[in-house]
């Protein structure tokens, strides 16, 4: 199977997005244990929405972050829907 260039596109934006929401949860999970500055819940979503959900579901799951909290897995739920719907407009308008 040859992959085409928006394909590998699609696929390097999925890794960077989300390896950025990875290191998000990651962050602001340290954070909550100091005290310290925290990353807003929207832009947890936001990145998540936008390609990072994978990277931000690894963190909830491995960091145990946010995953308690029902009104964020609904938005998280909610911004994998987006990207969702985002992709599978892009593919059926031939953006392949």
């Amino acid at each position: 199977m040859n992959l085409s260039d928006k394909q590998l596109l699609l696929a390097g934006w999925v890794g960077l997005t989300s390896l950025a929401a990875f290191l998000l949860f990651g962050y602001d999970k340290w954070q909550a244990g100091r005290q310290g500055g925290r990353i807003a819940e929207s832009t947890l979503w936001f990145v998540s929405a936008v390609g990072g959900w994978l990277g931000g579901l690894a963190a909830m799951l491995i960091f145990r972050h946010k995953i308690a909290k029902t009104m964020f897995l609904l938005e998280f739920g909610a911004a994998l829907f987006v990207w969702v719907t985002l992709v599978g407009a892009a593919w059926k308008l031939g953006v392949r």
